[in-house]
């Protein structure tokens, strides 16, 4: 009996080494301020109307590995990373559930005026201060928005940075909206896309009908490659809490590229790209909304870059490519 309990502890011992973290330290919160709350921590952010609160859910606990989950939009909240759930904990990662400001759980100043990149960065650098995230352990995971927004925290604060992942974004917007309107639109059926290009001229972007049109012919082709009635939970409660104000202002009425007067249709950060010099993964799909190639190619234009494609994916490929995705992605985390 006495070499089985043996046996037992050499065998948890040799699981905890394996992933840098004790299994019983990894979800002990009893040294953490957010206990009581079971990770989560509201956040006072100064802005310059005023200060305002963004939640925040810690998961896990390793010093030496803490992702910070910059989602996507803009707007859209934190609940479509929640698949994260199934790999980081086995990973033995810490990570961070964020809704930026006007966002689900967040507060909502309703101000357009606060919905700029450098605003939203500087937000993001309060979040980090308030989290006490630094150089040695603090890694920005940002999808689509979240990407830009990743991107420009790190050509600003990329010395409190250890990595930085860039998930499903083009370092161009004009790029962006190019590959849409001369690769990815002329795939639709010319009827359907007559019928949205008309909408988006009389600039009627928040008829029910157009955005039909979008969802069912454009999204389960480039977004999400699951039939619309099978998008995940966490993807629906994202997607139907959208602070659509701030998505409409800043991206545009679709994901199928930035039109009329949205905020980011001029962001471009290629020739930026180079100066970026800590370790940096870019995530791009086969069916995605940006072009994987010009992702594969932001890979070779900063300083040290890695790439990862997602065969099966879209926008989403964090849940049609879900496997090759968080496998990368860990991955790479593990390597820093």
């Amino acid at each position: 009996m006495k070499n089985i309990f043996t046996l037992i502890a050499l065998s948890l011992i040799f699981v905890a080494c394996q992933t840098n973290t004790p299994i019983n330290e990894y979800l002990n919160y009893d040294s953490k301020e957010d206990k009581l709350s079971g990770g989560v921590k509201m956040i006072p952010i100064q802005t310059p109307k005023g200060v305002f609160n963004v939640w925040t859910k810690r998961v896990g606990n390793n010093p030496k590995l803490k992702v910070l989950l910059l989602h996507g939009g803009p707007g859209a909240g934190h609940d479509y990373f929640e698949a994260a759930d199934s790999y980081f904990p086995k990973a033995s990662i810490e990570y961070y559930y964020y809704d930026q400001l006007g966002c689900t759980r967040s507060d909502n100043p309703n101000d357009l005026d606060l919905w700029t990149i450098d605003r939203f960065v500087d937000e993001v650098e309060q979040v980090r201060q308030a989290l006490n995230l630094s150089k040695d352990n603090f890694i920005i995971l940002g999808h689509s928005w979240g990407g830009i927004l990743g991107l420009e925290y790190a050509l600003k604060y990329q010395n409190n940075l250890k990595g930085l992942i860039i998930s499903n974004m083009v370092p161009s917007i004009p790029d962006y909206m190019k590959y849409s309107e001369e690769v990815l639109a002329p795939q639709l059926d010319p009827e359907i896309l007559k019928q949205i290009r008309k909408f988006e001229a009389d600039g009627d972007y928040t008829n029910q009908e157009y955005l039909d049109l979008v969802a069912t012919h454009y999204y389960p082709k480039h977004v999400l490659r699951m039939p619309l009635d099978q998008w995940p939970n966490p993807v629906m409660r994202s997607l139907n809490s959208i602070n659509y104000e701030m998505y409409l202002h800043m991206q545009g009425p679709s994901e199928m590229g930035v039109v009329g007067d949205a905020t980011l249709k001029n962001w471009d950060r290629k020739a930026d790209l180079p100066k970026i010099t800590i370790p940096t993964l870019t995530i791009g799909a086969k069916y995605d909304t940006m072009d994987p190639k010009q992702m594969e190619w932001m890979s070779t234009q900063v300083q040290n870059g890695s790439y990862l494609y997602c065969e099966k994916g879209s926008h989403w490929s964090m849940y049609d490519d879900q496997e090759t995705y968080f496998k990368g992605v860990i991955e790479f985390i593990q390597s820093l």
